[in-house]
C-alpha cells in the first residue's frame, strides 16, 4: 500500500511557513495481528501543534525533524486484524498526517456517525469540546447571573465554552477578530455581546462597556494584549481559565507586559492553567453531556473544512491568521 505523508522538514523560528513541511511517499507493510489499516477521512489542525514543532520539553512530546507530524484523525478501516474493528468502521486516533496509516487497535476508538457527523469527533465531540466543558465546568464554575468573557470566542473551543456558560445561566461576552465573527457568535451561538478586538480603540474600555457588571470568569484562549485588558476588568473572587495563548505561540522572545500578579492578588483572583488530558479519566462524562446537549439542540457548532491532503499546511498556518470559524479541519 502506497501512502503520502507530511513530515516536519525543519523547526520554525517565529511564524511557521511552507518550508517547514515536506511531502513524502511511503510504502506501508502488510498489517499483522492486532493492527488496522486506515484511510484518513478528516485530519485536525490545532494551535497546540505549534508548540510541538519546537525542541522543548512540554506536556506533549516534540515533533521530530524528518518524521511525520501527527494529531487527531478520523479514519476509515480498510483492513483489520484486530478483533475490535471491522472494515468500514470509522475510528478516531492520534495518527500521522498521512493518506493511509497502520495503527494498533488498542490506540483507536470507534465513533458513531449516527450520533453526529464524523468530523464532529475532532471538534465539539472531541478534544476542543472536552476542553471547553472541563474549563468552564471544573475551573470557571459559572453561577447564574455571573459574567463570562471569552477570548478566541469564534474558535473551536471558544464557541462551545460560551454556549456551556450560557446553559449555566451566565451572561456571556466573546472577543473575536472581525465583525463577521462577532455577529456569528451573537446571532447563531447565543452570546449576549461581542467585541471586535481589531476595531476597538481601547480594549479595556470596550470590555467594560460590554461587561457592565465586571468579569467574573475569563476564559483565555489568546493571551497577550487581549488578556492584559481583560484582567483590568476582573471582579473580586473572579476566575481565569487559562486554556491557550495563541497570540504568543510564534514569538521568538519572551514578551514583557504589565505586571498582573498584584491585580490578581488584590482582587483575590484564581488563575488555573490546564490541558484537557488532565481530565482523561472523566472524558466519558464530558462526552455524555456534550452529546446530550448537542442532541437536544442546546449546543450548536460550526466547522471550517478545507478539502485536500495537500492543503494541510495551508490550513494549519491559517489558524494563526484567524481564517477559521469554529474547528479547522482538512477533509482528505
Amino acid at each position: 500500500m502506497n501512502s503520502r505523508q507530511i513530515v516536519l522538514a525543519s523547526r520554525p523560528k517565529g511564524l511557521p511557513g511552507y518550508e517547514n513541511f515536506r511531502f513524502e511517499n511511503k510504502v506501508l507493510a502488510d498489517i499483522i495481528e492486532d493492527e488496522v489499516l486506515l484511510k484518513a477521512s478528516f485530519i485536525s489542525v490545532d494551535p497546540y501543534m505549534r508548540g510541538r514543532m519546537n525542541d522543548v520539553k512540554s506536556y506533549a512530546s516534540s515533533f521530530q525533524v524528518d518524521q511525520p507530524i501527527a494529531g487527531g484523525v478520523i479514519a476509515e478501516v480498510i483492513d483489520s486484524k484486530s478483533k475490535s474493528f471491522a472494515k468500514s468502521d470509522f475510528v478516531l486516533g492520534n495518527l500521522p498526517w498521512a493518506t493511509y496509516s497502520i495503527e494498533k487497535g488498542e490506540n483507536l476508538r470507534k465513533i458513531d456517525t449516527s450520533v453526529a457527523p464524523a468530523s464532529y469527533y475532532l471538534g465539539i465531540l472531541g478534544m476542543p469540546g472536552l476542553t471547553a466543558y472541563f474549563g468552564i465546568m471544573d475551573i470557571g464554575k459559572p453561577k447564574t447571573g455571573e459574567t463570562v468573557l471569552i477570548s478566541g470566542a469564534a474558535g473551536a473551543v471558544g464557541l462551545v465554552a460560551g454556549q456551556i456558560a450560557k446553559l449555566q445561566g451566565a451572561y456571556v461576552v466573546g472577543i473575536a477578530g472581525s465583525d463577521e465573527k462577532c455577529n456569528l457568535i451573537k446571532e447563531q451561538f447565543s452570546f449576549d455581546d461581542a467585541i471586535n478586538y481589531n476595531t476597538s480603540r481601547i480594549l479595556k474600555k470596550s470590555i467594560a462597556a460590554a461587561c457592565p457588571n465586571g468579569v467574573d470568569i475569563y476564559f483565555d484562549n489568546v493571551g497577550g494584549k487581549i488578556t492584559d485588558a481583560a484582567i483590568l476588568n476582573l471582579n473580586f473572587h473572579s476566575r481565569i481559565v487559562l486554556c491557550g495563548q495563541i497570540s504568543l505561540y510564534n514569538n521568538t522572545e519572551i514578551p514583557v507586559g504589565p505586571a498582573i500578579l498584584p491585580r490578581l492578588l488584590t482582587r483575590s483572583v484564581m488563575l488555573q492553567g490546564f490541558i484537557v488530558s488532565n481530565y482523561s479519566n472523566r472524558f466519558n462524562q464530558g462526552l455524555e453531556y456534550l452529546a446530550k446537549w448537542l442532541g437536544e439542540g442546546k449546543l450548536k457548532y460550526t466547522e471550517t473544512i478545507i478539502s485536500g491532503f495537500d492543503n494541510l499546511p495551508e490550513a494549519f498556518l491559517g489558524l494563526f491568521s484567524g481564517i477559521n470559524k469554529g474547528k479547522m479541519i482538512v477533509k482528505i
